[in-house]
Order: structure tokens, then sequence, then C-alpha cells
């Protein structure tokens, strides 16, 4: 498939890797969509790249880990896992592809191109785990670990202290005055299957309902959790 190879030419340069088994990148940015584009020079087994997706999520975890464990040695685990649950989020891994210019690479269906599907935070974010997978695959860990190091490092330098997740911090404001748990609901689901965005609403007695949209159910809570403790702010942050 000649614009699959061409797609890949200066990414593998970007990536830091000549990739020994090129197919190994070419399913990594290939969308379900592209699947029916197959001609007599593409690979006769070509996927998209949901399995390397699954794969590449499990490399980054465990790189990420061993970074943490490395940089903080004297921090506990609750801390690290606060770390490491920021660093290997859907936005992250959408940031770390925008840096790449991932989007320029994915493989899509006219129809797909047409809408600028691989523009969205939900493709790169699996195009970009994918990505990872192909690195191990075809290099080893080593591969895969100098790519996460290069965009993974300085966010880690970046954070001096642990982040705090929104959901939790409002959770202790409410039950530390006997307000009971936060109240999320999914009140909005809209667009297509592969960017599907999601509308929460918090709530908690006392207080006005806050709502927020995210890619997923939990960056949707996340952010409407802060603009509830946005509200009570600075006393919901002490």
């Amino acid at each position: 498939m000649n614009e699959a190879v061409a797609a890949t030419e200066d990414l593998s340069a970007t990536l830091g890797h000549e990739f020994a088994q090129p197919a190994l990148l070419i399913e990594a940015l290939t969308h379900a969509s592209a699947l029916g584009r197959r001609s007599h020079r593409a690979p006769a087994k070509l996927r998209g790249y949901e399995r390397l997706e699954f794969l590449g999520d499990r490399v980054l975890g465990l790189v990420v880990a061993e970074l943490l464990w490395r940089r903080f040695p004297d921090e506990a685990e609750g801390p690290l896992t606060r770390r490491h649950t920021q660093l290997v989020r859907r936005e992250t891994l959408t940031e770390v592809a925008r840096e790449i210019d991932l989007a320029r690479h994915v493989i899509l269906s006219s129809g797909e191109q047409a809408a600028r599907t691989a523009e969205g935070g939900g493709i790169l974010a699996d195009v970009c785990e994918a990505v990872i997978a192909a690195l191990y695959l075809d290099g080893g860990l080593p591969a895969a670990a100098r790519f996460i190091e290069r965009h993974w490092a300085p966010r880690i330098e970046a954070a001096s202290s642990p982040p705090r997740d929104p959901k939790t911090a409002l959770q202790e404001w409410a039950q530390g005055r006997g307000l009971g748990l936060p109240l999320y609901e999914t009140i909005k689901t809209e667009g297509p299957p592969h960017e599907r965005h999601f509308t929460v609403r918090v709530s908690v007695t006392t207080l006005s309902p806050q709502t927020a949209t995210g890619t997923s159910k939990r960056a949707a809570e996340i952010a409407a959790a802060a603009a509830l403790l946005a509200q009570i702010a600075p006393e919901g942050t002490r």
C-alpha cells in the first residue's frame, strides 16, 4: 500500500526508530474504516490498530510506572498512583500525539478523512498507544521506552507534587461537612462511536449543580467536579 508506506517515512524519524517490520507501524496507524481500501500491495492480514492499542496501553503503563518509581524513591504508593493516572490518561496521550503530528499519518477511509476524524482526541489517544505497541514489538522494550521517556519525562519533572483528583477532593470536602457523596449524572451522550462526548452533572447538597463535557464519562465527571470546587474556592481547596 504505497500511501501507507509513505505515511510512515517521516514518522519513523520522529519516533526515533527505524522499523524492521514497517507493517507493524502501518497497522498501528490504520483506522478500521480504511480496511476496505486494500490493494494488491497491501499486507494480506492488515488489521486496524485496536489490538496494538490494547498492548500499547500496558507497555505505557509499565514504563511510566518505572519512571515514577525511580524519580520519586521516597514517595508512597498513593501519590505515585495519582501521578501515574494523570500521565497515562487519554488527555495526556492526545497531547503527545499532537506533539508528533500523529493525525497527519493516520490511515482513514475517504469519508473519515473528509470528516477529519483523525483530529479527534479519542482517535489520537488510541493510535498513540498502538504506535507504542508497534515500537515495542519491533524494537523491544528499549525502543518503546525511549519514545515514552522522551515525551513523558518532561511531564513528570513538571509536576512538583502529585495531582489531586478533583473527584476525590470534592468527595472529601462534602463528607467532611456531613453532606454525603456527590451525585454524578450523565445527562447527554452525543457524537459518533469513535468520538463520543459525554455531558455530566454533579450535585452536592446546598450547592448549585455544575455540568461539564468530556470524551469519556470519567473526564466529564472530573471536569464537573473541578467546576464545583471552583464554586466553593478557596474553601474547597483547603
